[in-house]
């Protein structure tokens, strides 16, 4: 099954990348992307705004976490053409929690499951990091960024 008969059957459309700053969504260097961080906006806002640990809850940054996966595919497909091909090298996570929250990992683990889904077991599960921080920018909850390998 290809990648868009999967974000079909998942009911996916990718957006057009945006940026909320100076930067590029996504560079390609030989034969690698990094896709810069995707924070958690749909429809031009951010979905469960705040944090981990103090009014978000878990499911709530797990679909913030699904959101910043849609946006940086969409990041990547723009730059590529086509999400063919192309594989996770690297996911790495930013969960907006206070101190005493432990579960940035399960809240990843939705960005994790996604790719997996959209690009299958052997090219959508690479290396992971997902870590709490303070704040992230618009107030997002989660920001994710990719290193991809393309053909």
């Amino acid at each position: 099954m290809s990648v868009q008969e999967r974000l079909t059957a998942l009911g996916i459309t990718l957006p057009d990348p945006s940026a909320l700053a100076l930067y590029r969504p996504a560079v390609r260097t030989r034969d690698l992307v990094y896709v810069s961080g995707q924070v958690a906006m749909r429809d031009g806002a951010v979905v469960h705004p705040g944090k981990l640990g103090d009014g978000v809850s878990v499911e709530q940054g797990r679909e913030a976490a699904r959101v910043c996966t849609i946006n940086a595919l969409g990041a990547a497909s723009a730059l590529l053409g086509s999400l063919e091909g192309v594989r996770v090298v690297r996911a790495v996570g930013y969960v907006a929690s206070t101190p005493e929250f432990t579960d940035q990992s399960q809240v990843m683990n939705s960005a994790s499951e996604l790719l997996r889904d959209v690009l299958g077991e052997e090219q959508g599960v690479g290396a992971r990091l997902a870590l709490g921080v303070v704040s992230l920018p618009a107030n997002s909850p989660v920001e994710l960024e990719l290193i991809l390998e393309t053909d």
